[in-house]
């Protein structure tokens, strides 16, 4: 007798299920997008006991005749798809017929339904992948399903939900997804006969993000936008200075459907490199819109993931279109202080007529002499944004994807100098730069700025910008572990070029003979172990880039100034000189801010002088 048999109908469907249907959210979602593909303008959600009892959703779509009714609760039915070359450009957000099965497969399941041309609806009642009843009705144009007592006949499924509130959740989010991806539709959800969310249909796409994501925000969002050779990115990012500690205010759209993806999610975190510390993500809409056949949406189940035919293509428009962004809103907008007459002390004098390349800087004040002020920005390394210098360089290997422009009102806003103009008023507790501009109150954060100037240089110096190196009088003798010290004998060559002569000494010992002359009077043992870990933690890929930036983290803020620090009024100026020379002054290497600011509104409100 045959050991392999043919599975029934039945169980066939149950097994399908259990791909489709995870929990009551994966019910909305399915119903919801084929909602959405009958080209509905209204569509409602209505659940009880956090969709264990029931699952409505009502559509004013275009509705189905008595005959596809019927064959819509068929395994592998669908309007959407007809022949092999379909499933390569696919343009509706369901195509694979088999969410009304399977889903009737495990739940007590009414469909109701009218096409436009049709006098009467139909309606037909299935009971766990049985189809009970049929008839006609009236109803309006449209569809409705009900989907009750879900997972009844697989009770292995069911005692697998989490609490009601927790189910009410999961499909309250997945609801603002997806009204998230179509503005211009309405959607209600409802529990237990009480409206929990109604979003109106949006005429401007930014008003439904608002309305998603909290009217706190509106000020926040920057618009992204980017075009070209039928690819276009689009969407709202926030400041970076509104974060989140998880990825949860990340959505991300592909033709119009929600989907996870990590390459699209990585040039997210590229474009907001050096802005976020740690432990933060960013708030962020992101929708990618390119030719159906360009992506594979076949490649999950729940069409929660996708495959695009030139991901890097795509990776790069998304990091470039963001780091542009960022790069044009993180500059400070605010002038000079409204003084005809300026004190200054005779030191401060003599740094407002020094040369670029002498700042008043000097090894015994702030650890690193005068360099070079900006660094050509064709030299910068490609992991900081894009500043507008840049523009008409080919960043990426894909010359398809052309750079954007910045306007002349950034360019312009950059040679006013901002940090070098203001009226420096002093420290406050030895550990911020606190300045006066037209505006209102800047404070700085020397250490972060300092950070940030560094850093800047190390990368000139990775680049083949030139700053010297230090011979040691004495070399300094260091022991590794044995993964580490594999790890500094490839990193040899790249510390090299950033100015550290490293050798080896026999075994896992590597004598250190010079460093770079920013760090001349620096410790260099921990600075060249904590390096050495951070290679060895994230692993040197093709490139070195990421590594590399790491170290030269590492540098800069073993380098940098430190807090309750007292600095003369020359070296003040000139650290806020260096930093209006950085091409991210508003971040330290780590992402945290280097200024922040009171506006004169804010600070005459708090003081009571105006309303």
């Amino acid at each position: 007798m045959s050991k392999i048999k043919i599975l029934p109908e039945i169980l066939s469907n149950k097994i399908a299920a259990g791909e489709v249907v995870e929990r009551p959210a994966s019910v909305v979602k399915e119903l919801v997008e084929n909602a959405l593909d009958a080209g509905s303008s209204r569509i409602v959600v209505d659940i009880e006991k956090g969709g264990r009892s029931l699952i409505r959703v009502s559509d004013n779509g275009s509705g189905m005749g008595h005959d596809d009714a019927l064959l819509s609760l068929e395994r592998y039915a669908t309007s959407k798809i007809f022949k092999d070359q379909d499933l390569f450009a696919i343009g509706t957000l369901g195509f694979r017929g088999e969410a009304l099965p399977s889903i009737a497969a495990v739940s007590r399941f009414d469909l109701t339904t009218r096409a436009v041309a049709a006098d009467t609806g139909t309606e037909i009642r299935v009971a766990g992948g049985k189809i009970k009843d049929v008839r006609e009705v009236g109803a309006p144009v449209g569809t409705m399903v009900a989907v009750r007592q879900l997972f009844f006949n697989t009770p292995a499924r069911r005692k697998f939900l989490k609490t009601i509130g927790t189910e009410t959740g999961h499909i309250a989010d997945m609801v603002a997804r997806i009204a998230l991806g179509a503005p211009a539709v309405q959607f209600r959800l409802t529990h237990n006969g009480k409206t929990v969310k109604d979003w109106p249909a949006a005429s401007k796409a930014l008003d439904r993000v608002v309305d998603v994501l909290g009217r706190d925000l509106k000020n926040s969002l920057h618009a992204v936008e980017f075009i070209d050779n039928g690819l276009s990115v689009g969407g709202w990012i926030a400041s970076p200075r509104v974060s989140r500690r998880t990825s949860r205010a990340i959505f991300i759209y592909v033709n119009g459907r929600f989907v996870r993806d990590r390459i699209v999610q990585h040039a997210l975190f590229e474009g907001y490199a050096q802005r976020l510390v740690k432990g933060q993500f960013p708030v962020a809409v992101i929708s990618i819109k390119l030719p159906f056949d360009a992506v594979d949406v076949n490649v999950h189940p729940t069409k929660s993931e996708v495959r695009f035919a030139r991901q890097q293509v795509v990776h790069a428009a998304v990091r470039r279109a963001v780091a542009q962004k960022l790069y044009e809103v993180d500059l400070p907008r605010w002038r000079p202080a409204d003084h005809t007459t300026r004190v200054q002390t005779d030191a401060a004098a003599k740094v407002s007529e020094a040369t670029p390349n002498d700042f008043g800087f000097r090894t015994s004040d702030l650890g690193f002499k005068g360099t070079k002020s900006r660094m050509p920005v064709s030299q910068q390394i490609s992991d900081d944004p894009y500043p507008a210098d840049r523009i008409g360089s080919d960043v990426t290997p894909h010359s398809a994807i052309p750079n954007l422009q910045s306007g002349d009102a950034q360019r312009e806003i950059w040679q006013q100098k901002p940090f070098g103009s203001m009226r420096v008023i002093g420290q406050f507790h030895n550990t911020y730069i606190v300045c006066e501009s037209e505006q209102g109150l800047i404070l700085i954060d020397q250490h972060a700025a300092h950070e940030r100037v560094l850093y800047e240089q190390f990368s000139g110096r990775a680049t083949g910008a030139e700053i010297s190196a230090q011979r040691l009088l004495v070399p300094e003798t260091i022991e590794l572990g044995y993964r580490e010290a594999g790890v500094l004998a490839k990193m040899i060559p790249e510390f090299s070029r950033m100015g550290l002569d490293v050798e080896p000494f026999g075994g896992t010992t590597f004598v250190v003979k010079a460093v770079p002359a920013l760090l001349a009077e620096k410790e260099v043992k921990p600075i060249l172990i904590e390096m050495v870990e951070k290679i060895a933690e994230i692993g040197a890929a093709p490139g070195l880039d990421q590594a590399l930036a790491q170290c030269r983290i590492v540098m800069a803020c073993h380098g940098a100034i430190r807090a309750n620090q007292a600095l003369s009024d020359a070296q003040i100026k000139g650290l806020l000189d260096q930093l209006d020379g950085c091409d991210n002054p508003s971040h330290c290497p780590h992402g945290r801010p280097t200024w922040l600011r009171w506006e004169m509104r804010t600070l005459e409100k708090s003081f009571r002088r105006i309303v």
